[in-house]
């Protein structure tokens, strides 16, 4: 069904009602825990300086999208284990 524009600005202001965790339970799909070692953090803490990107999730989010971009072989070849 085609939604009119009158429909669509009041769904729009029900979302902008909505509070933020709200928002975040239409939004996530999971939440997940990460321990990292120091050098792993101290990595991410670089990636973050280099990118210029304050928020880790972003990184991690950014990371990902990446990664699902690349062929099977490249990934496999970031991926594997450092020698």
């Amino acid at each position: 069904m085609v939604k009119t524009p009158a429909q669509r600005q009041q769904e729009k202001r029900d979302r902008d009602k909505q509070s933020e965790s709200e928002r975040l339970a239409r939004l996530l799909s999971r939440r997940i825990s990460l321990d990292l070692y120091h050098n792993d953090d101290a990595r991410l803490k670089s990636l973050m300086t280099r990118l210029d990107i304050t928020e880790e999730q972003d990184v991690v989010s950014r990371l990902i999208w990446a990664a699902d971009r690349m062929s099977d072989e490249t990934l496999q070849e970031h991926i594997r284990t450092p020698a």
